[in-house]
């Protein structure tokens, strides 16, 4: 397979474990808000994280439950560099 190939099915399998992902415990998610989780995929310990910015991005959401004044970003990271 092609570097191009590897990347798009890294991809598919990493965009599939993030949709998919439902292990929130209160030990891992004590809030209850699902905006970040460790997980594995592709043999790698990886980590989502779901930020809340305001319209401009220079900022936190002043009401990250409003879409109309949040912008939604999420990050994917190595586990180790967090």
């Amino acid at each position: 397979m092609d570097s191009v190939q590897n990347d798009h099915c890294f991809r598919s399998a990493l965009f599939k474990a993030i949709r998919e992902y439902d292990h929130f415990t209160d030990d891992n998610d004590p809030y209850g808000e699902h905006d970040m989780a460790f997980f594995e995929c592709s043999g790698m310990r990886l980590l989502w994280k779901i930020n809340y910015y305001n319209q401009t991005l220079d900022g936190h959401s002043p009401d990250e439950t409003d879409p109309a004044v949040t912008v939604r970003i999420l990050t994917v990271s190595m586990a180790d560099e967090y």
